[in-house]
């Protein structure tokens, strides 16, 4: 029997609107909870959001912002972070560049986090995946100089992709050249449920970190 999704949020409720971002600015609505409201650690599609709470529970002192185009995932997201003390996250339900291109500002981000987008990999369907030359460089764009890019995949045609797609976009630099990606996870990277999952089951990851020149 399928589970029913509940619809009420047992606290604060963090989810924000696109209008609301767009119209406020993060730095506002980050303003009376965070000591440093800017730069931003983004993490386009957050999944069960286990990743981005760990971050938030290290950082107190730094604003987490979680992009879902998912209402189920966001809904249960919102639902999680109400059961904490944590007030330095919002999630944004939406498409990601919709949130880049009218909700986040140029240089006002320190890190973006992507982990295991989907990889659509029929090819009829390769204009659905998320890592395209226009969102990269929007990503580009929003970064501080020295800001870091880090994306994660399973699946080997979506690395070649991604790797096609960032190592051609201005304004972004390959941490670890000349080597495409890492096999091994950098040390400060935090596994995602599913990455756990897939590890026992014997899967090969991609990891790229991508830095905005200086």
């Amino acid at each position: 029997m399928a589970r029913v999704l509940k619809y009420d949020i047992p606290g604060t409720d963090w989810r924000i609107s696109l209008d609301e971002a767009r119209e406020r600015g993060f730095a506002d609505v980050f303003a009376s909870d965070v000591a440093r409201p800017l730069p931003l650690v983004v993490e386009i599609g957050f999944g069960r959001g286990e990743f981005l709470m760990d971050l938030a529970q290290r950082h107190p002192e730094q604003a987490y912002v979680g992009i879902e185009v998912s209402f189920k995932r966001t809904l249960k997201m919102a639902r999680r972070l109400a059961r904490t003390e944590l007030r330095n996250v919002r999630l944004v339900e939406s498409p990601a560049e919709a949130v880049l291109r009218d909700a986040i500002e140029d240089a006002s981000v320190s890190r973006f986090w992507i982990n295991f987008p989907d990889p659509w990999p029929k090819k009829r369907h390769f204009k659905r995946r998320l890592l395209q030359p226009q969102l990269a460089a929007l990503l580009a764009r929003r970064l501080v100089a020295g800001g870091e890019l880090h994306v994660a995949t399973d699946h080997p045609d979506y690395a070649e992709w991604i790797d096609g797609v960032l190592s051609k976009t201005p304004g972004l630099e390959n941490v670890d050249a000349p080597r495409p990606f890492l096999r091994q996870a950098p040390d400060d990277r935090r596994p995602t449920a599913y990455e756990l999952e897939w590890r026992a089951l014997g899967r090969g990851f991609f990891f790229f970190r991508y830095r905005r020149p200086r």
